[in-house]
């Protein structure tokens, strides 16, 4: 089981590396790794597991996040009509995006930055996003409002971007 010690934290090379492509199908070790990350974002909204493990709640996890250069993420998040987006997915991309954008109010968060970074970050309203699932099929989504913003961030982290890199204002703090 995964848990907070598994996360790597910011400063760590692997969260500004390109990730890698996932070769297809995927292998029995990176699709376990996958389905871990899932149950960890699971676990991790769960408010008994949560405390017993001392898990941040998170709603998704990119490999780099382990300290693993591949492109692969794990989200877990209800939209507003209470549709729940639940997904391990290989090599994810967005193959279309609104010109229109949103941002999350208060700020985004991550499971591998332990402070508090304000600003808004500014994401597509609405994307289409294509990738491979743990059962090695085909998908393509079509997310808008919190999911998209979800997926996007999942998605800078396979880019080596990180969320704060998106404030327009935001000047990182100097020794």
């Amino acid at each position: 089981m995964l848990t907070m010690k598994d996360i790597v934290r910011e400063g760590h090379p692997a969260l500004r590396q390109v990730a890698e492509e996932v070769l297809l199908p995927p292998s029995d070790e990176d699709k376990e790794t996958l389905r871990q990350m899932l149950e960890f974002l699971k676990n991790s909204q769960d408010p008994e597991i949560a405390e017993q493990y001392e898990l941040r709640s998170g709603v998704g996890l990119a490999a780099p996040q382990l300290g693993i250069n591949k492109r692969m993420f794990a989200v877990h998040v209800t939209d507003d009509k209470d549709n729940l987006y639940s997904y391990g997915l290989f090599n994810p991309k967005i193959t279309r995006h609104s010109v229109e954008t949103t941002h999350l109010e208060g700020g985004e968060g991550c499971l591998s930055v332990d402070r508090d970074i304000p600003g808004d970050v500014p994401r597509y309203k609405r994307i289409t996003l294509e990738g491979t699932t743990l059962e090695n099929e085909k998908v393509r989504l079509r997310l808008r409002e919190l999911p998209a913003i979800v997926f996007q961030h999942e998605l800078d982290h396979l880019n080596g971007i990180m969320f704060y890199d998106r404030i327009e204002d935001y000047a990182p703090e100097t020794d």
